[in-house]
């Protein structure tokens, strides 16, 4: 493991980029094999789960034995050699896993959405050789959103033509798993407004990876600062990302389900936590006339609604992920945009669940469990930081234009 101690603007000397693997991936087989898969490295995972938040501790194992599994290349399409496994089975993987550890399971996030982004918008050619990439276990990052625009969706960072290649030029933050990736997908805009995935190999000259993420939650993301200065991406990895908007695709629904099963993931963190700690070391109220804490009938109920709640969110996940295999096999306006409905109700469950859960943890537990040498806090700090990326007040209004005046969502990255 490597521990970051980088806090300064001089950071690119001390990040310099990974290896890329030396050995192919595993190439997973089907869907019960990456259910079974994610329950082994989650096994593992959590074990230092909480030293690596609590000294930020950035994991590099973890990353190179998560992308070598095959898990990275779960829904790489049949003809090119790819598992591609139910959707409602990749937002599984990433939910088991990020009940581990949910920096972990957020890395994987663009990189999944990326290959999907492919399946939609590239050519064969371009197709084949990238979920090449991935399947040999090539990890892509990201350098999407941007610090100082007015809205999620502008970009200031531009490409010129030169060739055989683009130039690239701009700086982005938010960049999750831009420090241990391979290749660093960045939205990009050509001279006409439009938005391309320009993959860049992650030790381009030019491209500097920062490790200034200083946020309280998901604090082993790896997010950053990266800063594109004059990089050559060749037009083979020139992503027209746009066309995954510009007409009804589930590209937008499968950048969100990865999102939701985040959430639902440090919402069952949390509650395991609870039962664990009232089962072991908390102690029952004075008034209750009760022995035990886990007899205590207000300890009881809150974990039976707590409980019914990730079951329901957990449940249109799973939806979520059917009817968004139904909307990548015939795109149509209508099944995208019940996907991306689905979806939303999922969001707004998870993100409901995933908050309470782990404010309920401590209400639960007791004094005791706010102790430092339990780093609890870890799960609401990760839960209040991810749930932010995209607005629980906004979903309801998607769901009431489209259920009260048939107003399908918008088509972008965060509907």
């Amino acid at each position: 493991m490597t521990v970051s101690t980088v806090k300064t603007d001089k950071a690119s000397a001390a990040v310099p980029p990974v290896a890329r693997p030396t050995a192919p991936a595993h190439i997973i087989k089907d869907d019960a094999e990456a259910i079974a898969v994610a329950h082994a490295l989650a096994a593992e995972f959590v074990k230092d789960s909480s030293r690596r938040d609590r000294e930020r501790i950035w994991p590099v194992a973890e990353l190179d034995a998560f992308s070598q599994s095959g898990l990275w290349s779960i829904n790489v399409p049949k003809a090119f050699g790819g598992p591609e496994v139910s959707y409602a089975t990749l937002a599984k993987v990433i939910e088991i896993i990020s009940a581990a550890d949910s920096s972990i399971g957020q890395v994987a996030q663009n990189h999944l959405g990326v290959v999907a982004a492919i399946r939609t918008v590239s050519d064969a050619d371009q197709q084949k050789l990238l979920f090449a990439e991935a399947l040999k276990g090539t990890r892509f990052g990201n350098a999407f959103s941007e610090f100082g625009s007015k809205r999620a969706a502008d970009f200031e960072t531009r490409f010129t033509d030169a060739g055989d290649h683009v130039v690239v030029n701009g700086r982005k933050f938010y960049s999750s798993g831009a420090l241990l990736a391979h290749l660093v997908p960045i939205v990009a805009l050509d001279d006409e407004g439009r938005a391309w995935y320009a993959i860049a190999d992650r030790g381009a000259p030019g491209l500097t990876v920062i490790d200034d993420w200083s946020s309280f939650g998901q604090r082993t993301t790896l997010s950053g600062t990266v800063i594109i200065d004059n990089v050559k991406v060749p037009k083979t990895h020139l992503v027209p990302g746009y066309k995954g908007y510009d007409k009804p695709t589930a590209d937008g629904a499968i950048f969100q389900i990865i999102q939701v099963a985040v959430d639902t993931g440090i919402a069952q963190a949390a509650i395991d936590e609870t039962v664990d700690f009232v089962r072991t070391k908390s102690r029952a109220w004075i008034d209750s006339g009760v022995d035990n804490a886990w007899d205590d009938p207000y300890t009881i109920q809150a974990i039976g609604d707590l409980t019914l709640r990730l079951n329901a969110a957990q449940a249109l996940l799973e939806k979520a992920g059917h009817a968004i295999d139904r909307a990548v096999a015939e795109p149509t306006a209508e099944t995208v945009a019940h996907a991306q409905i689905v979806t939303a109700e999922a969001k707004i469950l998870s993100t409901e669940i995933a908050i309470a859960a782990t404010n309920k943890l401590f209400e639960l537990a007791g004094t005791r469990s706010t102790l430092a040498e339990h780093n609890l806090d870890r799960h609401w700090r990760n839960a209040r930081t991810h749930t932010l990326h995209d607005p629980v007040r906004w979903k309801y209004s998607i769901l009431g234009k489209y259920f009260l005046n048939g107003e399908n969502p918008p088509l972008h990255a965060w509907s």
